[in-house]
């Protein structure tokens, strides 16, 4: 599941959400630093896939109406238009559909106050079980960079440090800073218009996801992004490529550059490729269709979710389509 910790903060936010990605990290946009050939072969990959390009949509289907918009979860100053442009449509919507609410976060922090097995290694082993010492000792390097001691993190389950690791150092101060992300500021709003919330799934999902993955494999995941480097260079390239509404684009990017990892073919990263969109993508975005139309059918509703979640072949917006929804781009700054 190589890259797999890469994509998580945007689809799953499994991390506190207290982050200012522009305004902390140094980072260079490197879609930008491609060579044109290159970006112009992603563009195309990119834009094979049905709804490729757009954050900002309206679905509807015998009278009723569906606004649907793909967020990006962490910090950025750039947020603040887009929720100019979309507030006068949350006022007219009867419910604001996320992936997560307060309540499905307060139950996520009540669970692991009961059960540390979410997090931790069972049966008392460590990482050091798990991996080579010189890839512990990469790993350890990297655990210290942002403010955690290698040896606490070593009982945590392999995919959990994936994740850490996705987060640049320059990043770690604003973690406890409060939630800006785009997802947060819709239901705010949400909460001052006395607008009902829903989630679109339950407050276990990341766990059930990983639940199935061999530790092997959640160890590897974190072989890849050590491997990978250049979190900040990714963070940056992933805002901007979601502020352009272009997030399959960085989909694209980041399957070509796994070809760059030690042993990865193209046959392989197609394979793993494949897994991941099924596991974090697809597979949840089946289960959310039906929630969406039931919401649809009580009142006009506003559903915010990961942009990545939009296009693809079963992406949020082609799954509508397929049930008779018509779909039309609406404009964001």
């Amino acid at each position: 599941m190589r890259l797999l910790a890469r994509l998580l903060i945007p689809l799953l936010c499994l991390l506190p959400a207290g982050l200012r990605a522009q305004e902390a990290c140094d980072g260079q946009d490197l879609l930008a630093a491609m060579p044109p050939a290159e970006l112009a072969a992603l563009r195309a990959a990119a834009d094979a896939a049905p709804f490729p390009r757009g954050n900002y949509w309206r679905a509807t289907r015998n009278g009723q109406e569906i606004t649907l918009i793909g967020t990006y979860h962490l910090n950025d100053p750039r947020h603040a238009a887009v929720v100019e442009a979309a507030l006068p449509r949350l006022r007219a919507a009867s419910r604001l559909m996320v992936e997560a609410g307060p309540e499905e976060e307060a139950q996520l922090m009540r669970e692991l106050g009961r059960n540390t097995d979410l997090l931790l290694l069972p049966d008392g082993r460590t990482l050091l079980d798990l991996m080579p010492a010189e890839d512990w000792e990469l790993l350890a390097e990297e655990l210290r960079a942002r403010s955690m001691p290698p040896m606490i993190a070593s009982r945590m389950r392999p995919w959990y440090l994936a994740v850490l690791l996705a987060v640049p150092p320059c990043l770690m101060p604003e973690m406890t800073a409060r939630p800006e992300g785009l997802d947060a500021l819709l239901i705010g709003h949400a909460d001052e218009l006395g607008l009902p919330l829903s989630a679109l799934e339950p407050w276990d999902t990341a766990f059930r996801v990983f639940e199935t993955m061999p530790e092997a494999t959640q160890v590897d995941m974190i072989r890849s992004t050590l491997a990978l480097g250049a979190a900040e260079d990714h963070m940056v390239t992933l805002a901007n490529a979601y502020f352009a509404e272009d997030s399959r684009l960085f989909w694209e990017y980041m399957r070509h550059v796994s070809l760059t990892l030690p042993g990865m073919t193209p046959e392989r990263v197609a394979a793993e490729f494949a897994m991941m969109e099924e596991a974090l993508m697809n597979a949840r975005n089946r289960a959310w269709i039906p929630p969406i139309e039931a919401a649809a059918a009580e009142g006009p509703v506003f559903v915010a979710f990961g942009a990545l979640h939009l296009a693809g072949e079963e992406g949020v917006l082609n799954l509508l389509a397929q049930n008779g929804w018509q779909l039309e781009r609406l404009p964001l700054p």
